[in-house]
């Protein structure tokens, strides 16, 4: 059976802390959505320019592949933000499911801002994030945590969570 998850939400909660601490946990690997978009939509990203439906298409079709090279599962960190994103994640993983870390749009906005030396993405960015996102709460397979909770309890509550889900 197919034990992957894709940890989502918009810019700054987390993802990336949390699908790093979670493949350890679950000793599956990691792959960190950020690192296959294109250089052009990085550079969009760093100059405040917000992707568009069109610029993330290649960027969604190299994740599937991602998804569909690690059968036996895999933890992926990406935005997901929209419906339309999540079932083409799920059409090349059936059973995928999706841990949202929620969080407020002030605290998304400050880890952006303590952040902005390392990471190509603007901070100016965080309200298109959230006028895009299209909340997941209610989904078939979908976990929604609180994104300020310590790592280590989201890291364990995901996988108590994806055990149980297993048996």
């Amino acid at each position: 059976m197919n034990n992957s998850i894709v940890i989502m939400g918009v810019a700054g909660c987390g993802k990336s802390s949390l699908g790093a601490a979670l493949a350890r946990t679950l000793g599956i690997p990691l792959i960190e959505g950020d690192n296959f978009h294109s250089a052009a939509s990085r550079s969009k990203m760093s100059q405040g320019i917000a992707l568009t439906d069109a610029d993330r298409d290649g960027w969604l079709d190299t994740l599937c592949e991602q998804l569909r090279a690690y059968p036996e599962g895999v933890v992926m960190t990406c935005s997901a933000l929209k419906k339309v994103y999540r079932d083409r994640l799920r059409h090349a993983a059936p059973a995928l499911r999706f841990a949202f870390l929620d969080i407020s749009r002030n605290d998304a906005q400050v880890r952006v801002q303590a952040r902005a030396k390392e990471h190509f993405f603007a901070t100016t960015l965080v309200d298109s994030q959230f006028a895009t996102l299209q909340d997941p709460t209610g989904e078939p397979g979908v976990l929604a945590l609180d994104a300020t909770e310590p790592l280590q309890h989201l890291t364990d509550q995901v996988a108590t969570w994806m055990t149980k889900e297993l048996t």
